[in-house]
């Protein structure tokens, strides 16, 4: 998950830099959504460790 976030954070770089703004931003878009929820399934699994190691 985190992989694509990190894939369409350098899609939307390329695309800013070059000059396609409506790819830029709908890839910064996507990078954020991955990004967050990557971060919610971590938080979500790092409780689930320490509620199942108690």
């Amino acid at each position: 998950m985190l992989y694509w976030a990190l894939v369409f954070f350098i899609i939307s770089i390329i695309a800013g830099v070059l000059g396609f703004s409506g790819v830029a931003a709908a890839s910064a878009a996507i990078a954020q959504v991955f990004f967050v929820l990557f971060l919610f399934i971590f938080i979500l699994l790092l409780v689930a460790m320490a509620i199942a190691t108690d």
